[in-house]
């Protein structure tokens, strides 16, 4: 969907949005809300602009007035020195490329600037276009889409995230960043305030406690370890904590120039967001005083509709 259309829907129906049956799911219930026909084109277009915003922050008028710096923005308030930039960019060591730790470049394929025209990368052909494309089937996955991510594009990556995740070495406070501008991000669009907290415990009960059980995220994959969060400062697992299964963590190590894959960060492949607001404090609610770790138990608030036995897919 063109970027005008876009705009002209949301002008129509942000603000306007009502409370959520239960018997619906928060993809179908919003595609409807905002975009009118609820079908596989226009749950993509909602979760592009979900994704895409809560990666380089507001792009789209109007919204609801919530302001989104974007995770690629550095943190501010309690997420004052948070930096996840370069994870993104190659500027560490910290991804993981068949079992060894490397720097690649997830923005090289134009950076901010195709997200901006909701659209993932400016080709088809690059880790930024594979990043945001998995993103995209992931949400459409925890949001409950009915048909996308679903009937159709279900999600294509790796479905152990501490493996995707392993070198990076993430604390509490970056994978609280990162939930907490995807809630953000859902608010600014007219999402309820209790739909945007049971976003936020599902990922944090997905991925925000260290040594987490296996958990089959998606339901139909073989359980696997899913721990994101995995620094000492990191709340652990009240529930059959596996502390063993996982490696002892590494502070990923910075990447020199020889060392990054993917495209290179100069020039227009890697159009930036400029700075960020300061001040920003995180949707209430987004981060639960305990859990078990694991995403089963958080399936059914998070979608609404129980039976369709769908759960948290991994990014």
């Amino acid at each position: 969907m063109k970027a005008s259309t876009v705009a002209a829907s949301l002008a129509a129906a942000t603000g306007a949005v009502a409370q959520r049956p239960m018997d619906m799911s928060i993809c179908d219930y919003y595609t409807t809300a905002l975009l009118k026909e609820n079908n596989a084109t226009n749950q993509e277009t909602l979760l592009t602009l979900v994704v895409n915003t809560a990666v380089i922050g507001n792009y789209t008028m109007p919204n609801v007035g919530i302001k989104v710096p974007g995770i690629l923005a550095n943190g501010t308030g309690e997420y004052e020195g948070v930096s996840l930039l370069p994870y993104f960019s190659g500027g560490l060591v910290s991804t993981n490329a068949g079992g060894m730790p490397k720097a690649v470049n997830f923005l090289d394929d134009g950076g901010a600037a195709p997200l901006m025209m909701n659209k993932p990368a400016n080709g088809t052909n690059s880790a930024q276009y594979r990043l945001l494309t998995h993103l995209y089937q992931y949400f459409g996955g925890l949001l409950g889409c009915s048909q996308f991510a679903n009937t159709t594009m279900q999600y294509q990556g790796e479905t152990s995230q501490y493996n995707v995740h392993k070198y990076m070495g993430l604390n509490k406070a970056e994978v609280g960043y990162f939930i907490s501008q995807v809630g953000m991000s859902a608010a600014s669009f007219g999402v309820t305030e209790d739909d945007v907290k049971a976003v936020g415990m599902a990922l944090n009960d997905a991925f925000g406690y260290r040594c987490a059980a296996p958990a089959a995220i998606p339901a139909t994959a073989t359980p696997a370890l899913q721990a994101i969060c995995i620094a000492e400062d990191c709340p652990i697992a009240t529930a059959n904590a596996t502390c063993a299964a996982y490696d002892p963590v590494m502070e990923p190590a910075m990447a020199t120039g020889s060392m990054m894959a993917g495209g290179g960060m100069s020039g227009s492949n890697s159009s930036m967001p400029s700075g960020s607001s300061s001040g920003m404090a995180s949707p209430t609610g987004m981060e639960p005083a305990m859990s078990t770790g694991g995403a089963g138990s958080l399936v059914a608030p998070v979608i609404g509709v129980a039976a369709m036995g769908l759960a948290v897919m991994a990014l």
